[in-house]
């Protein structure tokens, strides 16, 4: 037995082994050591003596970016010729906003439809009713129409050129313009910064808090928060007055405020 134990060890390639796995078990006994001390005098129970803090913060920062939505619409007696009509405004539209600067990237279309439009007779109330025309009875509506509609969305980088951007839509008869919807690109700096903020206020407030109960905080047992602060957008209706009553509005960007809520829970001694 000796024997085989020292011609096994005499081989270079198995003592090699042999020393690799004693050093992994090594590892392995270093690290569970290391966790039970971690772990020393902590309890795997849930902690019952605890109190819960709110804090809210909030974070104020200039947007960088403004969307602006609109949509182009037609009624016409097919749906071809509403097609065509809300294709050639839209094309207009898409070209004004190229024209402006606005990026490929930045412009989306958000919906496109296509809409019957129905007429109704007047309800019958009488024992004396109209005659019925083509087939158009009371209870039967009539489709008169089609309406074609497509919905775009555009992302303006250049904030002092909002204001000529809806000039363009304005002198080109769009309607409906929803927006200027300032924003922050990326908004995931400013909801940390928020949230650090309301962090930074519950953590006060439990210190203060555990001073006038005179107990000691120990571990954070529970986290949860909550943000928001999202602009709401302006609806324009830039009407049909023509180029000569349609001028570059002037249009503020000001400041966008997002807010976080957090509560937290710490374990009271």
């Amino acid at each position: 037995m000796n024997n085989t134990l020292s011609e096994l060890l005499e081989n270079s390639g198995i003592r090699i082994a042999m020393i690799g796995a004693l050093s992994i078990l090594a590892l392995y006994l270093l690290a569970q050591t290391i966790t039970l001390a971690a772990d020393f005098g902590r309890s795997g129970v849930p902690a019952t003596d605890t109190i819960t803090v709110q804090g809210s913060g909030e974070v104020s920062i200039v947007p960088d970016v403004a969307k602006i939505s609109f949509s182009v619409e037609n009624v016409a007696a097919t749906v071809a010729v509403a097609q065509a009509a809300t294709t050639k405004q839209t094309d207009a539209a898409l070209a004004a906003m190229k024209a402006a600067g606005i990026a490929d990237k930045d412009i989306k279309t958000t919906s496109y439809s296509i809409s019957p439009q129905y007429a109704y007779p007047t309800p019958c109330y009488g024992i004396t009713c109209p005659v019925p025309v083509d087939g158009y009875t009371s209870g039967s509506p009539k489709i008169t129409g089609y309406q074609v509609s497509q919905s775009v969305q555009v992302t303006v980088r250049e904030l002092d050129g909002v204001g000529a951007v809806l000039e363009s839509l304005g002198k080109l008869g769009v309607q409906n313009v929803y927006g200027p919807n300032f924003a922050l690109d990326d908004s995931t700096a400013a909801y940390a910064a928020a949230r650090a903020d309301a962090i930074m206020k519950a953590k006060q407030q439990a210190t203060v808090l555990a001073k006038q109960l005179g107990v000691r905080l120990g571990k954070v047992v529970n986290f949860s928060e909550s943000s928001g602060g999202y602009p709401y957008p302006v609806m324009y209706d830039m009407g049909m007055g023509g180029a000569s009553k349609v001028s570059a509005p002037n249009i503020p960007a000001g400041e966008n405020t997002y807010n976080a809520s957090v509560s937290i829970t710490y374990e009271i001694r």
